[in-house]
């Protein structure tokens, strides 16, 4: 069976150096034994680890070899992984040919796509090839996989983004339905706008304001507070968490008319370029 929360012993969070991922072990500090900070910024991964007590680790999760090459070295040297989040996430724009632009964005990046699939989707797929083996023989454990409410609907202005997240949602629906009766608990995360660098909020602001116009339609929520609902709704062994509850019904809607959906999604996006102008 799943470990309840007042009794993990080993947390591991991707991603953990900044945005939720740094709220995730600051809160998951007081819950585990033992939090294992990764980030591809090792600094940023120190520093959160120092303020909590915890252990760092530089970890670039797009490679296989290194996400394998952790988990093997945490069983080893701190105990069995209880809970692994998988947080880390890249989102880059589309650039000037549209949907289905190469390269620009935040970054200058190879290939846009290339990068939203490897960090978004394939980091989970790599988590649960190292995890599900040492989950099942042990009787459980618990993977947490943060993807966006853009994968359930759609970001305005980033289709690789919202492409790779879809499919992190799905993947994490196939993790439950195949190994939920083998005692490995699964949750999927899917907020809206969060202040975090991904919508141009530095860490530790003060102000929530940052990106693009339709960030702020249903408010942008501190990582703080997104911790805090990922804990209480996992807690109760929750698959979808959508700290941001609206997204439920913007989902249904979505669902019941896809075509009428979408003539509304072209009228946003509309009036969201207009108001940048």
């Amino acid at each position: 069976m799943r470990p309840a929360f007042d009794q993990l012993r080993v947390a591991v969070v991707t991603g953990g150096g900044h945005g939720i991922g740094r709220a995730l072990c600051r809160r998951l500090a007081s819950l585990a034994e033992t939090v294992v900070v990764a980030d591809i910024d090792g600094a940023a991964a120190a520093t959160v680890a120092g303020e909590i007590g915890g252990v760092a680790r530089e970890l670039d999760v797009a490679n296989e070899q290194q996400l394998a090459a952790l988990v093997e070295e945490v069983e080893r040297d701190l105990g069995a992984i209880d809970l692994f989040v998988s947080n880390a996430g890249v989102g880059f724009g589309d650039g000037e040919s549209g949907a289905a632009s190469r390269d620009a964005g935040m970054r200058p990046i190879e290939d846009r796509w290339a990068a939203c699939l490897n960090v978004n989707l394939m980091a989970h797929v790599y988590a649960a090839r190292a995890l599900v083996p040492r989950m099942r023989s042990r009787g459980g454990g618990y993977l947490i996989n943060v993807a966006s409410a853009a994968g359930l609907l759609s970001q305005i202005g980033d289709a690789a983004y919202t492409a790779s997240k879809h499919a992190a949602v799905a993947f994490a629906e196939s993790l439950a339905i195949t190994h939920g009766e083998e005692g490995i608990q699964v949750s999927v995360v899917c907020p809206q706008a969060v202040a975090t660098r991904m919508i141009g909020v530095p860490d530790d602001a003060g102000s929530i304001d940052g990106g693009f116009g339709g960030n702020d339609v249903d408010g942008v929520l501190r990582p703080e507070a997104v911790a805090q609902i990922v804990v209480q709704a996992a807690t109760a062994g929750e698959f979808l968490i959508l700290p941001h509850p609206e997204v439920s019904t913007y989902e249904q809607r979505k669902a019941a008319d896809r075509s009428r959906w979408i003539r509304g999604m072209q009228r946003f996006r509309k009036q969201l370029l207009q108001s940048d102008d």
